[in-house]
């Protein structure tokens, strides 16, 4: 069971589409390598903190996960007010430590 069959509605019509796991690590090595760019020194001065919109946006990820990466200690925040800020430090590391090996799920 190495595959995942993703069903969406778009325009009224189904479309199914098999994501494998090398999709998925091909993915995220594309995201990692994303971030990396966004923190390569000669881009200027890159941003720092994060808000949680743009870190959701970032990763592709919901309200409710990213509250959890919060809450089990995952990703590190800062909260000013009502708003959380992330650096992207921390969102770098999280995904490093988190990145699996090539065989590995």
């Amino acid at each position: 069971m190495g595959t995942l069959l993703f069903t969406s509605k778009e325009k009224g019509m189904t479309l199914n589409e098999l994501i494998t796991k090398e999709d998925l690590q091909e993915f995220k090595g594309e995201l990692l390598k994303d971030i990396k760019l966004l923190l390569s020194p000669g881009m200027g001065e890159s941003k720092k903190w994060f808000k949680s919109s743009e870190v959701r946006k970032m990763l592709g990820i919901s309200p409710g996960t990213l509250q959890n990466l919060r809450v089990n200690g995952t990703l590190r925040y800062t909260k000013v007010g009502g708003t959380m800020f992330y650096k992207i430090e921390d969102i770098q590391k999280m995904l490093e430590k988190n990145q699996s090996e090539g065989g590995e799920s």
